[in-house]
């Protein structure tokens, strides 16, 4: 009986030993298609050139996307999940919003997909980065990023003291929400987030009669935003906002910087930190 008992034990502990073996040696994906933007940077960032099977068509228009430079000579997808069924990559990396038909089809035939979401916060970034470093076979990177992104924001800490309120505005009189990586970023460099005061803590239109009305110590802009070619940006240059907040109050940073979060966080954070000095004075 002794002999019985001591024979399951020691097969029970093989086969866990097998099950954490199988765990571990999990091959990495030797051809990963991405159909987001923001997928597509952390992809070029974090895997091998030869992993990468197809990126979004986004993925090289320089004035959105940070790794431009870096997704030529790649193929590109139109971003639908037709597009990759036929060529069966090992893993498709997606977006959450608008794309779980995409992600349902795709899973349906039987691909590995993995949904990357808009960073809320550092914490969140650092997890993603982490999953999808190990999901690449490259960890290493993974830390090597988080170090980046950390690094740059110890030097920015305290950039902006004595709390002056800052005010994300983008194209159309949009106001970014206050829970978001931009936020949290802003918030380390010492800033105070103006939404609260207009009602837009989760994000909303601004109307341009509140913020005249209680303007911010300093607005967050597109640096493309400057120049008017159409309505979305023509608000920028309204008579009414620019006595309320004067472009001297104005921190102008590039949208490719700040659309997503990953390998051009350390640049959004050290641009920020550059035109927070500039301004305030």
């Amino acid at each position: 009986m002794a002999l019985h008992s001591r024979g399951v034990r020691l097969a029970v502990l093989i086969g866990c030993l097998f099950g954490v073996s199988a765990a571990v040696a999990q091959p990495r994906p030797r051809q990963v298609a991405s159909l987001n933007l923001c997928a597509d940077q952390l992809l070029l960032a974090l895997a091998d050139r030869a992993q990468i099977a197809s990126l979004s068509r986004l993925a090289r228009d320089s004035s959105i996307s940070f790794m431009a430079k870096l997704a030529e000579g790649l193929p590109l997808n139109d971003g639908r999940a037709e597009s990759v069924l036929f060529s069966r990559p090992d893993l498709v990396l997606t977006g959450t919003y608008g794309q779980q038909g995409q992600v349902a089809l795709l899973r349906r035939q039987g691909l590995d997909v993995l949904q990357l979401g808009p960073w809320s916060g550092l914490a969140e970034d650092r997890a993603q980065i982490r999953t999808l470093a190990a999901k690449l076979g490259h960890p290493d990177r993974g830390e090597a990023l988080i170090a980046r992104i950390d690094a740059a924001l110890e030097v920015a800490r305290g950039t902006a003291p004595g709390g002056p309120t800052v005010l994300v505005y983008e194209r159309g009189g949009w106001v970014a929400a206050a829970r978001s990586l931009l936020s949290e970023v802003l918030m380390q460099l010492g800033f105070t987030l103006h939404q609260e005061a207009l009602g837009l803590n989760a994000g909303g239109v601004a109307r341009l009669e509140a913020i005249v009305t209680s303007p911010p110590d300093v607005m967050l802009v597109d640096a493309g935003s400057q120049q008017v070619v159409d309505n979305g940006t023509a608000l920028f240059a309204h008579p009414a906002l620019a006595a309320a907040v004067p472009p001297g109050r104005r921190l102008a940073v590039s949208g490719r910087l700040t659309i997503c979060g990953g390998p051009s966080t350390p640049a959004m954070i050290e641009a920020l930190s550059a035109e927070a000095k500039a301004k305030l004075r």
